[in-house]
């Protein structure tokens, strides 16, 4: 079994570290992450400069550019062999609802999926990161399942596990991503310089968090999985576009 493994918190991240702990049993892993956090990057891919690729310390390679770029570089540029699968993770904050358009973590684990490559993005539903542990064998147990039963095409699993002792969590659930209500405003302030400055605000509150969410079970203190997919067409808008257009 070949398992390649990225992030967005960056490869000093503890949450990279125990994912890669939890998932050594299962064959060789390789870790490609970004060199320094970059949370928020989407799915952005560094086109106006050339990456480089180094090896930390501790036998993790790092790339000075996005997680996207990571895992494309991984697997289209540095492996010898296609990983069998890709895990993503494990995320400092949860990546629930709307948080994976945005998400690195998600991004990481969606090139993968583009490439025809079954794919696991893993977060941990809180900043205080406690219980990566948990999320960790809650990795392992989906990848046991993968390679226990082999899905025939290829998939893209959200997974977001509550920050809590692996005892309590309440069991697994099947979900769709909720929805959040808009982000707050954006953070005006002076800098040393008295230049006025602008941080991005925080995520707003769950909007769409009834039973059956991500949001729901996480709340509840459930493991969340959701299945994406990568087709942006609004289909239900087909016919009305072209009505519109005649």
């Amino acid at each position: 079994m070949r398992i390649l493994l990225s992030n967005d918190d960056g490869y000093f991240a503890p949450g990279l570290a125990a994912l890669a702990e939890a998932l050594g049993r299962f064959g060789e892993v390789v870790v490609v992450a970004p060199e320094q956090n970059r949370s928020g990057a989407s799915n952005s891919l560094t086109l106006d400069r050339p990456l480089l690729l180094k090896k930390a310390a501790n036998g993790f390679y790092f790339v000075n550019g996005t997680p996207t770029d990571c895992v494309h570089l991984a697997v289209t540029g540095m492996l010898d062999e296609l990983p069998d699968i890709i895990v993503s993770g494990i995320n400092l904050g949860a990546n629930m609802g709307d948080d994976t358009i945005y998400s690195g973590t998600v991004a990481a684990a969606t090139e993968g999926y583009l490439l025809g490559i079954p794919s696991i993005a893993v977060s941990l539903t809180s900043f205080a990161g406690e219980h990566f542990s948990t999320a960790g064998k809650v990795a392992a147990e989906i990848v046991a399942k993968y390679i226990e039963k082999p899905i025939a095409e290829p998939v893209l699993l959200n997974v977001n596990v509550p920050d809590i002792p692996y005892a309590d969590l309440q069991g697994m659930e099947i979900t769709r991503l909720g929805r959040r209500h808009k982000a707050e405003p954006v953070v005006k302030m002076k800098s040393p310089r008295n230049e006025t400055v602008y941080w991005v605000g925080a995520a707003g509150a769950a909007a769409d968090a009834g039973p059956g969410t991500d949001f729901h079970a996480v709340e509840h203190g459930r493991v969340s999985i959701t299945p994406l997919q990568i087709d942006l067409t609004h289909n239900a808008q087909l016919n009305v576009i072209r009505d519109w257009m005649r």
